[in-house]
């Protein structure tokens, strides 16, 4: 601003002004200019009472006096912590605590001037701050919280400083404690509705379709617990009873008159036994573990489960009617008892006894080496199939499955050789596939209480414990078996109550016209480990949304129901007025959004400089200005921005040296000559 002078005073004026780099321009000393006449007195106005003035030389014919010194003013970035500058790390650099202006940096500390500020927002502290989106409490990665505290995608983090969990099944993003995830929340197709990996697939590639495995291929995969190849085949393991069922799943192991032994994984457990559970899988996550072991947060009991159907998976062998002991000449269509030996061998195959013929003719079967075929995989003789038997349960509580047409083959598999085919009231149903062997394998702990019964044709053998209970072989029309498995049979097979055993039914349909099976079991479910979480224990599980223990889960704010879900919570996406100021849904917006924590992130104009956000200042107006902030949080002109601002700089270089021809408060230095 200039001085109001006298009409009749000669004035030349010179003004040099500059600009601290924080705060409102300042006007600068500069040296007077010699003015006509005599040597006048030099005087110094300011408008500033801490900056420099405006020398106005004045007198008559002889030289203007000199003007004053000009000294250095308050300067950005010299490392000194001026008058309305709230830092100075020794440079005008933005985005490392302490701005272009001397302000400081929101999340930044600056506490010895000419040092470099330091950032105080330290991921796995458990609190929000700066850039960050989450915070449990660990710099660990692939667990929702990356190692710099960014949400990783798939994760939500409900709680500050509590662990993440994953966001929603079905979002095609494999993250927690999920074991599968197809891209959608339905069951039966591989991946259930909780992203638990389902009997019989494998689930490779997140977010597509999860394929059935193949059970005998050799790979153990998926949910399989094991896969085996025939060794005399080469081809997928159909021998039942071999520790690996043909569903590639555990089987107890049974050696001769002795109780099985049972595995971790094969659904039985045997009281005083090692295992503290066994559910039938070796999966985690379910509360019993791939050992045996409960799961923390599981309580896991043995309980006789009863499913309905029960499904029994068995093998079924095709044979061509040109087989030696198939649609025989002179087959007299009667009961051949002593077909095979009463006892099974180790490889639990029943063993050709070479029975007496009829009386009226030839018996049913040929040779030793052609029976021998029967229930083994032969290329070239048989083809076998892997088929399951589901049997309803009854309002006894027994389980049946019953069909007068038992024909598990359709007319194309196997020889795709077909036959007419009656029922058991010999009515025709078209054309079947005859000529086929079966075997089923079933282990139970035995309580002396079980029933069995059997009706069908043609041959039916049944072994307990590797000794045949049951004897009607032959091809005859549908014949009846029935026994009690009492304590005192069970004695006569050296069984002992609470051990586990084996009852394994070898069936044959050799003749035509029909087939007939029907399989009764009473009493034969065994306990199976059922394990459920605890709610109120403190340990959260898969199926828990949260756990904060009985006293914790009181539902209130940012807690836990009584039932392990969530109670109103930063998240939900309903603003809780009394703890929050927003909530989204999402709350991961730490700047010009909802942050988390559910307050609102930053933005330009609340008076803080996010330089993590670009922000260059922040005075909470930004009008722009000389050295001030501008629209978008961007600093305006300034000395030191390398350009000179015509009428308020003399020169600008920008740097803030003072031993160059531009002075660190962009005016030019006194020169005498």
């Amino acid at each position: 601003m200039m001085a109001r002078l006298h009409s009749s005073s000669l004035v030349l004026v010179a003004v040099g002004a500059f600009s601290a780099a924080c705060g409102d321009p300042e006007f600068a000393r500069s040296a007077g200019n010699l003015g006509g006449g005599g040597m006048g007195p030099s005087t110094s106005t300011t408008t500033d009472p801490d900056g420099p003035g405006v020398t106005v030389g004045n007198g008559g014919n002889g030289s203007g006096g000199e003007g004053g010194d000009n000294p250095v003013g308050a300067v950005c970035g010299d490392g000194v912590v001026d008058s309305g500058e709230a830092c100075d790390d020794g440079n005008t650099e933005s985005a490392d605590g302490c701005t272009t202006l001397c302000e400081l940096e929101a999340g930044w500390l600056c506490l010895v001037p000419g040092e470099p500020c330091e950032y105080t927002v330290v991921c796995g502290d458990g609190f929000i701050g700066g850039a960050e989106t989450c915070d449990d409490q660990n710099e660990d990665a692939g667990d929702g919280c990356s190692g710099s505290c960014v949400l990783e995608p798939g994760w939500i983090c409900p709680v500050v400083g509590a662990a993440c969990v994953a966001a929603a099944c079905g979002d095609a993003i494999l993250v927690g404690q999920e074991r599968c995830d197809d891209g959608n929340s339905d069951d039966d197709d591989g991946c259930s509705e909780t992203c638990q990996l389902e009997p019989g697939f494998k689930c490779e590639v997140p977010g597509e379709a999860c394929v059935p495995t193949t059970c005998g291929d050799g790979a153990i995969e998926g949910s399989e617990q094991c896969d085996q190849i025939d060794p005399l085949t080469g081809g997928p393991d159909h021998n039942l009873g071999d520790g690996c069922g043909v569903d590639c799943k555990f089987e107890p192991l049974c050696e001769g008159f002795e109780p099985c032994t049972t595995v971790c994984g094969d659904g039985l457990r045997l009281p005083g036994g090692m295992e503290e559970c066994d559910d039938g899988n070796n999966l985690p996550g379910d509360g019993c573990a791939p050992d045996c072991t409960e799961e923390l947060g599981y309580n896991c009991e043995d309980v006789v489960v009863v499913p309905d159907p029960l499904i029994l998976p068995y093998v079924v062998r095709d044979f061509s009617a040109a087989h030696e002991d198939f649609e025989r000449d002179n087959d007299q269509g009667q009961i051949d008892p002593g077909i095979c030996e009463a006892i099974l061998p180790a490889d639990g195959k029943p063993v050709y006894a070479f029975p007496p013929p009829f009386p009226e003719g030839p018996g049913s079967t040929s040779t030793a080496e052609n029976y021998a075929q029967w229930y083994r995989d032969v290329p070239g003789t048989n083809f076998p199939f892997v088929r399951q038997l589901a049997f309803d349960r009854l309002g006894s509580g027994e389980y049946e499955y019953s069909t007068d047409t038992f024909f598990p083959l359709t007319n194309d598999e196997g020889f795709g050789e077909s036959f007419p085919a009656e029922d058991l009231e010999g009515n025709p149903v078209g054309l079947r596939n005859f000529h086929f062997t079966s075997e089923v394998r079933y282990w139970f702990e035995f309580k002396g209480t079980e029933t069995f019964s059997f009706r069908g044709d043609d041959d039916v053998w049944v072994f307990v414990n590797s000794q045949r209970v049951a004897d009607i072989g032959g091809t005859h029309g549908p014949r009846d078996i029935d026994f009690n498995l009492t304590v005192g049979l069970g004695d006569s097979l050296s069984m002992e109550v609470g051990n586990v055993y084996e009852i394994v039914v070898f069936q044959a349909e050799r003749h035509t016209t029909a087939s007939n099976y029907r399989l009764t079991l009473g009493d034969f479910v065994s306990p199976l480990s059922v394990c459920l979480p605890v709610c109120g224990d403190g340990i959260k599980t898969p199926t828990e949304a949260c756990d904060l223990g009985e006293d914790g889960n009181d539902g209130s704010y940012g807690g836990c129901d009584v039932d392990c879900t969530f109670g109103p919570r930063c998240g939900d996406g309903d603003v809780q007025e009394e703890e929050e100021e927003c909530d989204d849904g999402a709350n991961v917006s730490p700047y010009e959004g909802c942050a988390p924590g559910c307050t609102p992130g930053a933005l330009c104009g609340d008076g803080e400089v996010d330089s993590l956000f670009g922000e260059e200042c922040d005075d909470g107006v930004n009008d722009g200005g000389y050295g001030e902030c501008g629209d978008g949080c961007v600093v305006d002109t300034f000395c030191g921005d390398g350009e000179v601002e015509p009428g308020i700089e003399e020169c600008d270089d920008g740097n803030s040296s003072n031993e160059d021809t531009c002075r660190n408060d962009c005016t030019r230095p006194n020169n005498p000559d």
